[in-house]
């Protein structure tokens, strides 16, 4: 009798181990999920890895992981990306902004929900900022861009 127990606890410990992983987040849930996992990170004028990142180099270190080599700053990236309307931004889109200047010159990885994730300036860590109604990023943002595939926008009507 023992020894049947221990078998079938043997076979119900294999049966558990043997369950397929869940699969790995693709596209644009893998870039946000990746800025989602540097939260916390210092900011660092030029950083474009786990020790610092500056707005451009959290973008494109996410985007590295990911598998996707993009342009290092927020202008450049905004000129490079596919145009994605505001109201059909998907997790892992970069967003763009105007704060200091005439120029884009802060970008964030939309992480659904109205918010975004990015290294806003020295003294700050990396952190989520809001999109919605009168804020401060909400009342400077410009436009949006993707770099990822899989998620087709809807055509204009």
């Amino acid at each position: 009798m023992r020894a049947a127990l221990a078998l079938a606890a043997a076979l119900l410990v294999a049966a558990c181990s043997s369950l397929p992983a869940p699969p790995a987040p693709q596209g644009g849930a893998a870039i946000a999920q990746a800025a989602a996992s540097v939260l916390g990170t210092p900011y660092h004028f030029g950083g474009a890895d786990a020790a610092g990142f500056d707005c451009s180099g959290l973008a494109r270190y996410v985007h590295e992981r990911a598998g996707l080599a993009i342009p290092r700053t927020a202008a450049e990236q905004q000129r490079a990306a596919h145009p994605v309307p505001l109201g059909q931004l998907a997790p892992g889109d970069l967003v763009f902004f105007r704060i200091g200047s005439r120029a884009i010159d802060h970008v964030g990885v939309y992480a659904g929900g109205g918010r975004f994730i990015h290294a806003p300036r020295v003294g700050l860590a990396v952190r989520y900022g809001d999109l919605r109604g009168g804020s401060f990023y909400a009342r400077r943002l410009v436009s949006a861009g993707r770099f990822w595939a899989g998620t087709p926008l809807r055509s204009p009507r």
